[in-house]
């Protein structure tokens, strides 16, 4: 991917001042650059659906221990749900504040625009803010199926998580059938997510080199000044915060609490899968922090899928940046939207590399931010996935030291 992103840059740059304006380079980024890009985005919106509903809806299935664990489970899900609210706020108060996404001339935004305006124009129509009141109703969908095609993301989400609960409250033999169906849906999608992303080297050459050709140098600046923000807001939460509530609220020493988890952050950051890292946060959980076993075992598997701050955070600078980049002034209603989208997104993405791109390209759809800057996000993604990733392991761990406060470990 990284090479995609060199030649991709390098190649639109060379190509942009090389020919500048002649009629040959725009046709070639017509014809294909950006329709090799555009396929590589349109397979990321396809399986966009069935992986964030059946994710949603596991996820909130995986909370049914709370009737077995009580206040444990109501422990974790009032933790998780605050410390991913945290994380978002903090990257989109820096968001705000750092503007990353600014100083790009008007006419080069306008030469961007000018390829995706069709586009552009039609997620804007699609994703019109609407009142307040209008939006809590329109997030109930009268009909689930017509709102996955009318890619009402919102109403899909409402409606995973009432499959999720509807499946805590029923435990009958269908249901657990039920279950196993989502798992299976869930298994098939993530395996072609998988084999899209292994395109990704393609299409983020050619949406780079479709970007670079149109803007020449100019952007890497921004490239860099996003990077630079995802760093810091991750930087922030993971030695400010996770230090505060490991304190606070869970009774450990951050020192002894870092230094025990540095071989499930090395993994994490290594592999940049929550998921792969799982096996060893549970052994540093009962070996180096001594927690027991059946509040760890929980929380951190629950937390592998369900409490992902990093993604949540990076969910929410990255719409933001993009938002900023294209010229689209987002109210604050609408800022208030995508903090609550990342956090459930936080709950319904993939613990997997780039498991949060696709809910990116979602989120970009639903506030109208032209979805074709996401190549740009897809060449630096691999470094800030292992970023977040150890974040939010980091994460997991320190709740599984809150929600284990004044537990004593079950005999074995």
């Amino acid at each position: 991917m990284l090479i995609g992103f060199a030649v991709g840059i390098l190649g639109g740059i060379a190509a942009r001042l090389l020919l500048g304006d002649d009629p040959r380079l725009a046709t070639f980024v017509e014809y294909v650059t950006q329709p090799a890009g555009q396929v590589f985005l349109r397979l990321l919106f396809m399986l966009v659906v069935p992986l964030v509903f059946c994710a949603l809806a596991l996820g909130v299935s995986g909370l049914g221990d709370v009737r077995a664990l009580g206040r444990v489970g109501l422990r974790t899900l009032v933790y998780t749900v605050a410390v991913s609210a945290i994380a978002v706020v903090i990257g989109i108060v820096l968001v705000n504040t750092l503007r990353p996404g600014d100083g790009l001339s008007p006419e080069l935004r306008a030469r961007m625009l000018e390829g995706a305006e069709q586009r552009a124009s039609a997620i804007a129509r699609t994703a019109a803010p609407k009142s307040g009141i209008a939006l809590l109703v329109e997030i109930v969908p009268s009909n689930p199926i017509r709102a996955a095609a009318d890619g009402d993301m919102l109403a899909v989400m409402f409606f995973a998580v009432m499959i999720g609960v509807g499946l805590i409250l029923t435990r009958s033999e269908a249901s657990r059938q039920f279950e196993k169906v989502l798992e299976g849906l869930y298994d098939v999608t993530l395996r072609l997510i998988h084999l899209v992303i292994s395109l990704a080297p393609v299409g983020v050459a050619a949406l780079l080199f479709t970007l670079t050709a149109q803007l020449g140098y100019e952007i890497l600046w921004q490239l860099a000044r996003y990077v630079g923000v995802v760093v810091l807001a991750l930087g922030l939460h993971q030695f400010v915060v996770y230090s505060l509530a490991v304190r606070l609220l869970g009774g450990m020493s951050p020192l002894v609490f870092f230094r025990g988890i540095r071989d499930a952050m090395v993994m994490a950051f290594s592999t940049a899968s929550s998921n792969a890292t799982l096996p060893t946060a549970l052994q540093v959980a009962e070996t180096e922090l001594h927690l027991p076993p059946q509040i760890s075992r929980f929380v951190l598997t629950v937390g592998a899928t369900a409490n992902q701050n990093g993604t949540a955070l990076f969910e929410g600078v990255t719409v933001l940046f993009l938002a900023q980049f294209f010229g689209v002034e987002l109210s604050l209603a609408q800022q208030t939207l995508v903090v609550g989208i990342c956090i459930l997104g936080g709950i319904g993405t993939a613990g997997v590399p780039a498991g949060s791109i696709p809910v990116v390209a979602m989120i970009l759809g639903v506030v109208g931010v032209p979805v074709e800057g996401i190549g740009m996000i897809l060449g630096v993604d691999r470094f800030l996935d292992m970023c977040r990733t150890t974040l939010n392991v980091t994460g997991d761990l320190a709740a599984a030291v809150v929600v284990s406060r004044g537990e004593r470990a079950q005999p074995t």
